[in-house]
């Protein structure tokens, strides 16, 4: 199925280079959402900015942080990829910038996340506790977020008390 979007993104560009001159197919983020962004840099005077640091600069990120603790932050599923314009790459780096440690929360831990911890990642946690269909894991994700916030803030909270 990718191979069949991949072929279809790369025709969708070559018909817009054809028809309207405009060169999308290797342009960043042209290719998100199925194309949405190669058909607004072809219809339209747009400038491409990735939706993650438009959220960050908007919301104000770094001033709030800026006298945290920690940081937790997540999403449905964290990889290898996350470094790719998602936004929990995003927060992490206002918090590495700030020198904050980050904790990021996933319904589903992927592959190769080890390059996020040099991105300033401190730990990466799965929240589901065993396997579960997707409804089983959207029903119980509060619970599951909750809990499994919980257990990090004990670690932190058994780590400073170890500490002084």
């Amino acid at each position: 199925m990718v191979q069949k979007l991949d072929a279809s993104l790369h025709h969708y560009a070559v018909v817009i280079k054809e028809q309207v001159g405009k060169d999308v197919e290797n342009v960043s983020g042209s290719g998100a959402a199925g194309g949405l962004g190669a058909g607004f840099l072809a219809f339209s005077k747009c400038q491409m900015k990735a939706g993650a640091q438009i959220v960050i600069e908007e919301s104000h990120l770094a001033e709030k942080m800026r006298d945290a603790d920690y940081v937790f932050t997540g999403e449905g599923g964290i990889d290898f990829q996350t470094k790719f314009g998602k936004t929990p790459y995003a927060v992490a780096q206002v918090a590495k910038k700030l020198g904050i440690p980050v904790f990021a929360l996933a319904g589903q831990v992927g592959d190769r996340i080890d390059s996020l911890y040099e991105a300033g990642f401190t730990g990466i946690f799965g929240i589901l506790p065993g396997i579960c269909s997707l409804p089983e894991a959207l029903a119980g994700g509060g619970g599951n977020l909750a809990r499994t916030s919980e257990n990090v803030a004990r670690v932190v909270k058994a780590a400073r008390v170890n500490l002084q």
